[in-house]
């Protein structure tokens, strides 16, 4: 009896939470933003819309539009300030651009020293105009991350109220367990590229580490860029997309979001459109339960081979 429950203990990862049911399944990005061409009025407009829509998770990075996309969601927000209790906020932090706006930068790096990551966060609350940031990411791995800087930098951030929850971007297995391993509260998401044209994650361990940890994946460019979009691209994995589509009765666009939203680890699209049409149609891909056969058609084609 001993031994029996010491083994059921033992499966027991550490560190485990339940995956986060707070935000929206769907996010929308705001990193073209300055592209989209709208006035603060008529962003507020848009987020109004994706709220209806259910999506409630919007996404920035302090160095989005030259450091200029977090003030212009702001502006938007500012609008209408009634939407800051009803929406949740992701932003990152840790990239280093050469920028007339950061005058001190000589080299395009990552810095993810304690004082950097404090400094950003006020940045971001001030832009944003709000005062607490609902999720923290790291952009991108440092090979100068000092993980227990980190972990102080999150601790105060969270004994301030200034941050509810902590994350990672891009970052690979063994870079996440690193972070972990400082920190007494678990971290809640990994921003990663994941798509039918950018199959790592899959196989590297990424998306496995996420189920174990129950780390919510989040996927940076869902569509590769708008590739997926390409009806005219003449690959396999393109005409597969094309013809299973038809077939289903969708767009191309849906079944490939469909794809990565079938996946076990609760994979969460990021969007990148200012199109209300256009995100319309892809938070409908919720409502397509994929086929496991059709699952893997697709990745076969995309990965231009049976699997073994």
């Amino acid at each position: 009896m001993v031994l029996m429950e010491r083994t059921t203990r033992q499966r027991q990862p550490k560190n485990v939470q339940p995956m986060s049911t707070s935000g929206s399944r769907v996010i929308l990005g705001f990193w073209r933003i300055a592209q989209w061409g709208m006035s603060a009025e008529q962003v507020a407009g848009l987020i109004s819309a994706c709220l209806d829509l259910g999506i409630n998770t919007f996404d920035v990075a302090d160095i989005y539009c030259d450091y200029q996309c977090e003030s212009m969601l702001g502006a938007a927000l500012q609008t209408n300030s009634s939407l800051k209790s009803r929406i949740k906020l992701i932003s990152k932090c840790g990239i280093a651009l050469v920028s007339p706006a950061r005058p001190t930068h000589r080299v395009k790096h990552y810095n993810t020293s304690r004082e950097h990551i404090v400094a950003s966060v006020d940045n971001s609350l001030t832009s944003l105009g709000v005062e607490r940031l609902d999720l923290l990411l790291i952009h991108r791995p440092d090979p100068l991350m000092n993980a227990d800087e980190i972990a102080d930098a999150f601790g105060e951030l969270k004994q301030a109220g200034k941050v509810e929850g902590f994350g990672v971007s891009n970052f690979l297995p063994h870079q996440l367990e690193l972070l972990q391993s400082r920190l007494d509260m678990p971290l809640r998401a990994n921003q990663i590229e994941i798509s039918l044209l950018r199959l790592n994650s899959l196989f590297d361990g990424t998306l496995d580490q996420c189920q174990r940890l129950r780390v919510t994946p989040q996927a940076w460019s869902p569509l590769a860029g708008g590739a997926l979009s390409n009806q005219h691209e003449e690959t396999h994995l393109s005409r597969t997309l094309s013809r299973l589509a038809n077939e289903l009765g969708v767009t191309r666009e849906q079944l490939a979001i469909a794809w990565l939203l079938r996946h076990p680890a609760g994979i969460r699209p990021v969007l990148g459109s200012g199109k209300l049409t256009h995100i319309r149609e892809l938070v409908e891909a919720q409502n397509i339960q994929l086929d496991r056969q059709v699952w893997y058609e697709l990745l076969e084609a995309a990965m231009g081979q049976p699997v073994p």
